[in-house]
């Protein structure tokens, strides 16, 4: 886990590349990506589509000689 003195030197590094006026952007953008995934996990408890259809012929098994 980095220290104080990292995280510091790493927020001014991202400071100095993406500029003060795009970091609550970008920030906002990985905030609402990460509401978006949680909301998707919530909502994803439909049953699995059968990969089969009821009405199909079954497969037949090839050995190999």
């Amino acid at each position: 886990m980095p220290g104080p003195w990292e995280l510091i030197l790493i927020f001014l590094i991202i400071m100095l590349i993406f500029g003060a006026k795009r970091i609550p952007e970008i920030m906002g953008g990985i905030g609402k990506g990460i509401r978006t995934f949680k909301k998707g996990l919530e909502t994803d408890d439909a049953p699995p589509k059968p990969q089969v259809e009821p009405g199909s012929p079954p497969v037949e098994r090839i050995e190999p000689k």
